[in-house]
């Protein structure tokens, strides 16, 4: 995700699904900062409902993120974010006009369909847990 920023951003809209690209605008660790504005859909899908997943593939490799987000982002997160992106300060003003949030990846699933047999991996960043998933019946252990 540190090269791949452009990911597709899955909210709900009451019960039903909704997705869309996305740009992740600064990564620290596992935490990862958007901006949007309050007058878009998606803002108003993340008060009803913070809980989201993402996804981001390229050359075979998927990975797929799960988590809550938080509408406490620092003033300075803020700024730097608007600072650093070139299509911001094109569509707003000022770092003030936009709404932040950040997503604390709680759980990530990586899939590699490269290596024969394919490599899945579900990572607990909570529990610290580490697994294995289930890629196909030729390389299952039961």
């Amino acid at each position: 995700m540190n090269v791949h920023n452009e990911i597709a951003f899955a909210t709900c809209e009451g019960i039903f699904p909704k997705i869309r690209v996305f740009q992740i605008m600064k990564q620290e660790g596992t935490t990862l900062y958007f901006a949007t504005s309050r007058k878009k859909a998606v803002w108003k899908e993340l008060q009803a409902n913070p809980n989201v997943e993402l996804l981001t593939y390229a050359d075979k490799v998927s990975v797929r993120c799960v988590g809550t987000v938080s509408f406490d982002v620092p003033d300075d997160v803020q700024q730097w974010i608007y600072e650093h992106n070139e299509v911001l300060p094109r569509l707003y003003t000022s770092y003030d006009k936009l709404d932040y949030f950040s997503l604390n990846i709680a759980e990530m699933d990586y899939y590699d369909l490269r290596p024969t047999p394919p490599v899945l991996k579900h990572f607990d960043l909570i529990t610290g847990n580490v697994g294995d998933g289930f890629v196909g019946e030729r390389f299952s252990k039961n």
